[in-house]
């Protein structure tokens, strides 16, 4: 039996990367940091998926063990002796898990000679593949051979997984629910092994263009209706109840459609402007699945990841604006960002967005655009998204009960 070790056993890695190779037949080992998911992995060697569309439907996921991932040579053993490895964790998260992977490069070596390892990226990263490089060169000796014996596998991941409720996490703390949706894209052209025959697998000779749909149609598109939903009315808890809004629907695709454009010039070869058009309406329609429970707050929360300079928001507006195409819609989901209060069950801001409301945005918008943005204010086409979202947010401000 084929083996994946699967790094983040979070709604990523347990509903979708892991989901789709067990399903293929591979024994899945999860890498974890957090010990109470670890010893239920390996009590139970099972987990359920809640498929939430019209009905749920429970996938279970069989044949599974987890090691911990501070236990470097635990993690080692199984990066040596496995077939796949893939990660879930988050961009933040990344740098912790370079030392387990170098100790397990080395050892593969050890055991199997010139045996390369593909290392599935499953981050929504731009760059994701130069970013685990450059950490991983830094935990090697100088003359190991990365580059020849590892592929770095960017992906698309276009799977919604909401927040579990703490009576849903008290009820099966290995439970996940997800939408069904279940197509991973990822780079045909990074894996040095073939590529698995795993239903699912979507591989993609531009996986540029694909990664940069994901964060400038995708992730823009759910970012605005968190934002611009929890603008026009605070108390609005799901995705779904904003996504229903016409007004708000409607001002999330401008936004999506400046995106959409900024692609069509950047990668005509890959999109046209009918499939960009249908892959949002997708989009949009998933956004108001009610099964789902997405909440505004899981989409919205993280300001300091998802107003930086790659990302969603300031990512798209640069984006757009060096392939010639105007975004004062995307600048206007920009602007609601600023005034996002959202909070959790408990009535409770994230951490990151604590610290955003309560010590940055006092200093002003240039401290916000300087410090988080990542935008230069005395140059373009910085100094440009830098106006765009100053403008709409003075409108915004001047008349919050129209979002």
């Amino acid at each position: 039996m084929p083996t994946l070790v699967q790094f983040g056993a979070g709604n990523i890695g347990r509903s979708f990367v892991a989901q789709l190779f067990a399903a293929a037949g591979y024994a899945v080992i999860f890498v974890d940091v957090v010990d109470e998911l670890v010893t239920a992995l390996n009590a139970r060697g099972r987990y359920r998926v809640m498929v939430m569309e019209t009905r749920q439907e429970d996938i279970w996921v069989d044949g599974v063990r987890a090691v911990q991932g501070k236990d470097l040579e635990a993690v080692a053993d199984a990066l040596a002796d496995c077939d796949i490895a893939a990660t879930a964790v988050g961009p933040n998260a990344l740098p912790f898990l370079y030392p387990g992977i170098a100790r397990g490069l080395r050892r593969r070596r050890e055991r199997h000679g010139a045996r390369p390892l593909d290392i599935i990226l499953a981050e929504n990263l731009r760059n994701a593949a130069s970013i685990v490089r450059a950490g991983l060169q830094q935990a090697l000796p100088a003359d190991f051979p990365l580059d020849d014996l590892v592929g770095l596998v960017e992906t698309s991941i276009g799977k919604m997984v909401p927040i579990m409720t703490e009576a849903q996490r008290l009820a099966d703390p290995l439970g996940v629910c997800a939408e069904a949706y279940n197509t991973l894209i990822l780079d045909a052209l990074a894996f040095k092994n073939p590529i698995p025959p795993v239903p699912g697998l979507a591989p993609k000779r531009n996986i540029a263009a694909y990664v940069d749909r994901k964060l400038f149609v995708h992730n823009l598109g759910h970012a605005a209706i968190a934002y611009l939903g929890h603008l026009y009315d605070p108390y609005l808890t799901y995705i779904w109840q904003v996504a229903d809004i016409p007004e708000l629907r409607d001002r999330a695709r401008a936004a999506m459609e400046e995106s959409a454009r900024a692609l069509l010039a950047a990668y005509p070869d890959e999109f046209t402007a009918d499939a960009l058009h249908a892959h949002s309406e997708d989009l949009l329609r998933r956004f108001r699945n009610r099964a789902l429970g997405d909440t505004v707050f899981r989409v919205g929360r993280d300001l300091l990841r998802k107003l930086s300079r790659e990302d969603r928001l300031i990512g798209a507006m640069l984006f757009d604006l060096a392939h010639g195409v105007p975004c004062p819609a995307t600048a206007r989901v920009a602007a609601a960002a600023l005034e996002f209060r959202g909070t959790d069950e408990r009535d409770r801001l994230s951490a990151p967005d604590a610290k955003f409301a309560d010590e940055l945005y006092p200093l002003g918008l240039d401290a916000i655009f300087t410090r988080i943005c990542g935008l230069d204010l005395a140059a373009s086409p910085d100094r440009d998204v830098a106006d765009a979202i100053r403008v709409a947010h003075r409108s915004i401000k001047a008349d919050v009960s129209i979002a």
